[in-house]
């Protein structure tokens, strides 16, 4: 059996995260995590403790690149912020291209006839959902 996989959505303020399943074959929203004010720190301790408890071997972190393809500050800050979770926890962190999560879990929340007040408490965690996903899968075609 295959440890799991965790995956992040990062952003200033909140942090969606995914876990896959023991199969290594689905994506399950767990949480939007708010950040530590000026505490990266505190982050990175928060998901490591959350790999260790959810016995994963890896995260799985959505890089925010240009529709050109090319990578902003957006991207440099969410590569700092994944070689601090890797130096910290030790596991892989493998980077997936996120352009459109936000917009697809927006348009999934909207079909779902989900509240905006809602809508804006779940996206970060159906973003992350949407970048692990899209990771597993590719993973199984290999």
């Amino acid at each position: 059996m295959q440890k799991r996989k965790i995956a992040l959505d990062v952003g200033d303020v909140r942090i969606g995260v995914a876990v896959s399943d023991l199969m290594g074959l689905c994506a399950n929203p767990r949480e939007t995590y708010v950040r530590k004010k000026d505490d990266e720190a505190a982050d990175i301790a928060y998901f490591t403790e959350y790999a260790e408890r959810e016995d994963a071997d890896a995260f799985i972190v959505g890089l925010p690149k240009n529709m050109d393809g090319t990578e902003g500050d957006r991207a440099l800050l969410t590569r700092r912020f994944g070689e601090l979770l890797r130096e910290k926890s030790g596991l892989d962190v493998i980077y997936v291209d996120e352009r459109l999560t936000t917009v697809s879990a927006e348009r999934m929340l909207i079909d779902a006839d989900v509240r905006r007040e809602k809508r804006k408490k779940v996206i970060d965690k159906v973003a992350a959902t949407i970048i692990l996903q899209s990771y597993l899968d590719g993973k199984s075609r290999t």
